[in-house]
């Protein structure tokens, strides 16, 4: 039995599988950062700032004008979930929230009925680079749970769980349970409202990292789950003895153990797999609801209410640059780490 469903080459963004909307994969190698904690004139020449999704000397602004990142703007009827492996990334939203996550943090946010929010990247760091890694992913909220109260919380790089996995030739693959579970070690709590937080969704999202030569078996899971694996980085790796290059999709059947080989280098993954809602889906820009009706009803609740509004003084919010992490919720709870 072929366990291989599908392998085809990276495009930007990821293609994904239901319930799973969207995965944007950035990698860049920021600059020193200004006093501002962005770039000067000079570095933003020739740039369509606004609108800068294009590499130019190893980075993008994305709709930063000064600063890159993400300024505010609305989602309603799904969750993001913003997995940091490198670099600063400053959260504020239309509740009042706020906060600040670094390497091996995790953002899981449930937009629900509307909020607006913003992601920047300040470059903190003003005598060497500030490289940003990051996974923005979108899963989709089933029909029930569409127009829930917005909430986010943050899943910590201590608290959340990694498997250490020694093959036969004592050669490590670390996996980062950020969702499901994985050889009966199970991810920290997702957002109350998430397709996730029902077990029997068997939803997963896991990072992995295998050393050089290294071997492992990623473990089944529930038959009517999809399953993708993004292999971004590396050489090459072999699956049921087929060999596949890095930069490709590999969709793959879930209800089998999956032997993988990795080749001579590291080699990096991101895994999402889960039930399928099943649910039709209309979506227009940032509103994922299921039919255009839907759809039309929050562009109008958007234009009538901005979702509570923009609390902040900048529509690119960034924190102090000595500030260190941390989350204030909308109703003042603290977090810092």
């Amino acid at each position: 039995m072929n366990k291989i469903l599908n392998i085809e080459p990276l495009a930007f963004p990821w293609k994904t599988q239901d319930p799973f909307l969207f995965c944007a994969y950035h990698r860049d190698e920021y600059p020193m950062g200004n006093s501002s904690m962005g770039l000067n004139s000079e570095q933003l020449k020739g740039r369509n700032i606004g609108q800068d999704f294009t590499i130019k000397d190893g980075w993008r602004m994305y709709h930063g004008s000064n600063i890159p990142g993400f300024p505010y703007h609305p989602h309603r009827g799904f969750e993001t979930i913003t997995i940091n492996k490198e670099g600063v990334v400053d959260h504020s939203d239309s509740l009042g929230a706020s906060g600040r996550f670094m390497a091996g943090d995790v953002q899981w946010m449930t937009a629900g009925k509307g909020i607006q929010h913003s992601e920047m990247f300040p470059l903190i760091e003003d005598n060497k680079g500030n490289p940003l890694e990051i996974f923005q992913i979108w899963l989709n909220l089933p029909k029930v749970s569409k127009m829930v109260a917005p909430h986010f919380k943050m899943l910590w790089n201590e608290d959340i769980p990694v498997v250490n996995h020694k093959d036969e030739s004592n050669r490590t693959t670390s996996i980062q349970v950020i969702a499901g579970n994985l050889n009966k070690v199970h991810a920290l709590k997702p957002t109350p409202d998430s397709w996730a937080s029902i077990p029997e969704n068997s939803v997963g999202v896991y990072t992995i990292k295998m050393e050089e030569n290294a071997n492992w078996i990623l473990p089944k899971t529930r038959s009517e789950a999809n399953r993708s694996v993004f292999f971004y980085k590396g050489s090459n790796i072999k699956i049921e003895g087929q060999t596949i290059t890095s930069n490709h999709l590999i969709e793959l059947l879930p209800n089998k153990d999956i032997a993988i080989n990795n080749g001579n280098q590291e080699a990096y993954f991101l895994i999402l797999e889960g039930k399928p809602i099943g649910e039709p889906v209309a979506q227009h820009g940032p509103f994922v609801m299921n039919t255009q009706e839907e759809i039309r009803q929050a562009m109008k609740d958007y234009g009538n209410t901005q979702f509570g509004g923009w609390p902040w003084t900048e529509t690119e919010v960034v924190h102090s640059r000595d500030k260190g992490r941390f989350a204030l919720h909308s109703d003042g709870k603290e977090e810092i780490r």
